[in-house]
């Protein structure tokens, strides 16, 4: 400051420098308090922060000489700022969160991104005490990774010592109907137990009869259970509370798939009585589907410190430090008021799809499903299509620009690995109807919503008018063929 005041006027250099202090007073709060911000920082306090940890990378150091094979050097000058400059990656080889030597701002960049994911899912409503890593990696490969931290768990366990790991491969899986869990299973040389699901009105519920009789007569051979909170209409959460205690009592372990439950209050809650009741060795989420981030995170939580420990020492490798960068900018930009407003609008705005979903219906003679164990997503009967107008429908949603909807025939037969599965999308063998789905996400705002329900207000026109020209004309074509006759 005072070599400055030689330059420039001394009063205006104390205003600018107060300024700069602010900044520096965040960045001391985030460091001391690792949480989320009350308010959301503006982009230049992120890049601020950003370009001071990644100069204490080294390949930003100004008398760095790399002589080994691998030194942080990016050709493309585009792609290096698109990183910000950081080029190291994170952790070091069979160690995702040990700290990196050549990479200690990237290492501090990791410190500091799960503890704000950990703020966050408090926030969001999980309520025990755990521990939390963000992997560079989407949901279905995290899955894998903490099922094989499971099987490494137990061949170290001593006490397992007269049970061969190859008795020890079934999974049982509640099923849902997305290929990412299942193939998850099959990745990390596992067999999966299919569990169908139970038909309780127009929603399907997990079969906990069938899954403790598996676990007591098959207890021996089963490494874990594989539970799913967040999937499309009709199915709704698993019992995840009933499941815990049975894997607490057989001495199971348990893995909860949240990909997109972190949004929704009711499925935290049931997760957070989960633990707290019963045994859940993991819980993983997608970083994209809750936290509105490119695809190519996932964040695993859990209880059990040395397991989580277990899981991050599992890493093959170097770690692409790019989809928890992703996630560090964007939970500083939201701030904890920001992230919070989004839980909240999100979880109006799905009472507000739902009311509008339920008025289409009923105005073209269908129904909205009574799901009310799924807080995302929504149903709507096509009671009155064929499946061929089922399968045309769909088509009809996507080229309106419609994105995101399912629609199902109930009719379909999809083969994964050695499993066949009837009615593929409907998460059951024998649902009795044909339907489509939506969900209410997290960023959705009412202005979608009511662009969505337009469009598919019209399409549903376009159809009735097309089914009602198809009848005319085939009672025109009856009646001529008996005048001939």
């Amino acid at each position: 400051l005072e070599l400055a005041t030689k330059l420039v006027n001394e009063n205006y250099l104390k205003q600018a420098f107060q300024a700069q202090s602010q900044r520096e007073k965040q960045l001391s709060i985030l460091l001391n308090h690792k949480r989320l911000p009350e308010e959301g920082w503006d982009e230049i306090n992120i890049e601020y922060l950003l370009q001071q940890l990644a100069l204490m990378d080294s390949n930003n150091f100004l008398e760095n000489v790399g002589a080994g094979e691998r030194e942080g050097r990016v050709f493309s000058s585009l792609v290096s700022r698109r990183h910000y400059r950081c080029s190291h990656g994170i952790g070091r080889s069979g160690d995702l969160t040990a700290n990196q030597p050549k990479a200690i701002g990237s290492s501090l960049l990791l410190v500091l991104s799960n503890a704000l994911v950990s703020h966050a899912l408090k926030i969001a409503g999980f309520q025990c005490d755990f521990e939390c890593i963000i992997v560079p990696l989407a949901t279905g490969m995290a899955i894998t990774m903490t099922l094989l931290a499971l099987k490494d768990q137990f061949i170290q366990n001593d006490n397992n010592n007269n049970i061969q790991l190859n008795q020890k491969n079934l999974v049982l899986w509640s099923r849902i109907d997305q290929k990412t869990c299942l193939k998850s299973i099959i990745s990390a040389g596992l067999e999966p137990v299919v569990i169908e699901n139970k038909l309780q009105g127009d929603e399907l519920h997990t079969d906990i009869e069938t899954i403790e009789q598996l676990l007591e007569t098959k207890g021996s051979n089963i490494l874990c259970v594989i539970s799913t909170t967040s999937s499309f209409a009709p199915k709704a959460i698993d019992n995840v509370v009933e499941i815990a205690k049975l894997c607490k009592k057989y001495s199971i372990a348990h893995i909860v798939n949240n990909a997109y439950g972190v949004q929704a209050s009711k499925t935290t809650h049931l997760i957070s009585m989960a633990f707290k009741e019963g045994r859940v060795d993991a819980v993983i989420q997608s970083t994209d589907k809750n936290f509105m981030v490119p695809v190519g995170g996932a964040i695993i939580a859990g209880t059990d410190r040395a397991f989580m420990r277990q899981i991050s020492q599992l890493y093959p490798g170097r770690a692409s430090s790019s989809p928890i960068m992703d996630l560090f900018i964007t939970l500083l930009q939201m701030g904890e008021n920001g992230w919070k407003n989004l839980l909240k609008e999100r979880k109006e705005n799905y009472i507000y799809l739902k009311t509008k979903l339920s008025q289409v219906a009923i105005k073209y003679g269908e129904r909205l499903l009574n799901t009310p164990n799924n807080p995302i997503s929504l149903g709507i009967s096509l009671l009155n299509f064929t499946q061929e107008n089922v399968t045309m429908f769909g088509s009809k949603l996507y080229s309106k620009c419609i994105s995101g909807t399912r629609v199902i025939d109930c009719k379909k037969v999809v083969k994964i690995g050695k499993f066949s599965f009837q009615g593929y999308g409907s998460h059951s063998n024998n649902y009795p109807f044909p339907y489509m789905t939506a969900a209410c996400a997290i960023g959705m705002t009412k202005s979608e919503i009511d662009l969505f329900v337009k469009k598919l207000d019209k399409c549903f026109k376009q159809f009735k008018k097309q089914l009602i020209s198809k009848q005319k004309i085939n009672i025109i074509n009856t009646n001529n063929s008996t005048s001939s006759n």
